[in-house]
């Protein structure tokens, strides 16, 4: 055996021995498989920083300074976006937890024109006692002419007024959702329950309440009322879409990275079975190696400083041929006519100093 590849083997493995994470490199994949086969124990690939780094192709030159570390990026909560805004609430209340109140039968009363009269009678008496701010006496008097006549619609708007008198805006919610049942088309639950919103800070539900109550009739409180509200719910809709912006600007950055992470697994996996195939017996010799033997690795560190080689070994074609012949060496002879497979071919047979087989 020449004596020069000798010295050239036993430096490669001298150099495996100091660096172990050399053989890690892709294009030693072949060389991997060889060593497992023979049962060898592989060390675990280590980001430590050996003393070959200059000094052999697993490592950058002394002189160049290592990447920084990217800076670990800090996970946004959605929620605490959400919370950045900063409404004022002069005028906001504590909501009322009161059992719900008495909405009359409305499904099974029968209601006689009497007792639409005294439903009437009730009503003005009701009118009344507001008028002299006797909030209870006039609530129990609305109360009184709904259970008479539960089917009319302004009865439960007045009351929802009372309501708002006496700082109690989800019970006045209540009856101005039960008379907007009944007529959708009246203003006045609309702007009772604008109001009812509004003192519940919810001012997205007020301003539209408030909208419509002056769209179907214009109404000088409630649109002063819907001025104060409306800047509130306009910020508030405006953080929101700012809020979804973001939300989906992170999901798209997100989708991204993942495609770039398996787009990079999937190159990683084909370079590993590219080197695998390379490595399988894509050489002259018998079990892959000159001279039928693993000992008979000459040259192997000329062999990965070689562009021309590592170029061919991303070729598909060529390794389409190689991988073809590693199953069959008898194969080899269907590329005698092709000058690219033959002149690789020839390339390595003298590299290892074996003649190509036909």
């Amino acid at each position: 055996m020449d004596p020069r590849k000798v010295t050239e083997l036993k430096g490669f493995v001298q150099l495996c021995e100091s660096n172990p994470g050399i053989l890690h490199l892709p294009e030693m994949g072949f060389f991997r498989t060889w060593l497992q086969s023979m049962g060898a124990n592989i060390p675990p690939p280590t980001k430590k920083q050996d003393s070959c780094q200059g000094g052999c192709p697993c490592g950058p030159s002394p002189s160049a300074a290592p990447p920084p570390e990217p800076e670990p990026e800090v996970p946004v909560d959605p929620e605490s976006e959400e919370s950045e805004i900063e409404i004022d609430d002069e005028g906001v209340i504590e909501p009322d937890t009161d059992e719900p109140q008495d909405m009359g039968e409305f499904e099974s009363t029968e209601i006689t024109e009497e007792m639409m009269d005294q439903a009437n009678e009730k009503k003005i008496e009701a009118i009344n006692a507001l008028g002299e701010g006797d909030l209870q006496k006039a609530l129990d008097l609305f109360t009184e002419a709904i259970k008479l006549n539960p089917r009319l619609a302004i009865l439960y708007a007045k009351r929802a007024s009372v309501y708002i008198k006496m700082q109690k805006p989800n019970a006045a919610i209540r009856d101005c959702n039960r008379a907007i049942s009944i007529n959708p088309d009246s203003a006045l639950p609309y702007k009772w329950r604008g109001k009812a919103h509004r003192l519940l800070g919810h001012w997205e539900e007020a301003a539209k309440d408030l909208a419509t109550a002056c769209k179907l009739d214009y109404d000088e409180d409630a649109s002063a009322l819907l001025k104060e509200v409306q800047p509130k719910a306009n910020k508030i809709l405006e953080h929101r879409r700012k809020y979804e912006r973001k939300r989906e600007e992170k999901e798209i950055k997100e989708k991204q990275e993942r495609i770039k992470k398996a787009r990079e697994e999937h190159a990683r996996a084909q370079r590993e079975e590219e080197a695998r195939q390379f490595g399988g017996g894509f050489f002259p010799g018998p079990s892959g190696f000159p001279g039928g033997a693993p000992g008979g690795m000459p040259g192997l560190g000329e062999l990965f400083t070689d562009p021309e080689l590592l170029n061919a070994m991303k070729d598909p074609e060529v390794m389409a041929a190689f991988q073809d012949v590693a199953q069959n060496p008898a194969n080899i002879s269907k590329y005698q006519s092709n000058p690219k497979i033959m002149a690789l071919v020839t390339k390595l047979s003298a590299k290892f100093g074996a003649s190509p087989q036909p």
